[in-house]
């Protein structure tokens, strides 16, 4: 697999890096670097450890360094990440499309972040390859850190293939036809003895609640219900 890195330049928030670290893991990367954050032991700060929540692994691992030639050693490509306009620098493009059009052959891949304060300056811009711009609302473009490294894992990752959903319910059982069946007969049953249905001029009523029960897909649990209320309909007219 290429070598996918996240690096931080110059934070300030201890908890930014505790929610970096917790962004990386959920989409499956292990591999944060931090450059000169405002706190050499930024990783054991509470707020960073609250802040990565099941993701100390993660922060733990995460290394510190002074510059960025450390940060990008053994990476062939850099996208650094801003939204300040420059008149100078590498072409600004939308995650998606850029990873689109590196996925097939994914590089050795580094993700640039700057300080919540001033951003990415001039300099970590130019030594980039692409300057990453997540499309935002026109008037308001301001996303916190955390985020921004959280959207920039999800697209990537989706990029490289994603993850498969994990269902979260269990499939329905649907109802079988003669259980189905079983229930509009009960129904017409039912709707003659209320004077509902009149057997001498049905008016295809009971074709169209075929077509009816047919189009919900009716689960067997969702049978027992609409049967239980044709029972009780029955009770309340005796």
């Amino acid at each position: 697999m290429p070598l996918t890195r996240f690096v931080l330049v110059d934070t300030s928030h201890a908890g930014n890096v505790g929610a970096a670290a917790r962004a990386l893991k959920v989409m499956g990367f292990d591999d944060l670097v931090l450059v000169s954050p405002r706190w050499p032991n930024v990783t054991k700060k509470q707020e960073a450890i609250a802040l990565a929540s099941g993701a100390l692994d993660v922060l733990e691992r995460a290394r510190i360094v002074s510059t960025i030639a450390e940060a990008l050693d053994g990476v062939t490509h850099v996208c650094a990440t801003a939204m300040t306009p420059r008149d100078f620098g590498p072409p600004t493009i939308a995650p998606r499309v850029h990873f689109e059009s590196i996925a097939n052959a994914p590089p050795d891949i580094a993700f640039f972040f700057g300080s919540e304060r001033f951003g990415m300056s001039n300099d970590d811009v130019y030594r980039s390859h692409v300057c990453l711009s997540i499309p935002t609302a026109p008037g308001y473009g301001s996303l916190n850190l955390g985020q921004a490294v959280q959207l920039i894992a999800y697209e990537w990752r989706q990029a490289l293939g994603g993850f498969a959903v994990t269902p979260r319910t269990a499939e329905p059982t649907l109802a079988d036809a003669r259980a189905v069946q079983g229930l509009l007969d009960h129904w017409q049953q039912t709707l003659v003895e209320i004077g509902f249905l009149d057997p001498a001029a049905p008016k295809k009523l009971m074709p169209r609640l075929n077509q009816l029960a047919n189009r919900a897909q009716l689960t067997a649990e969702e049978v027992h219900i609409l049967r239980g209320i044709a029972r009780a309909i029955t009770a309340c007219k005796e």
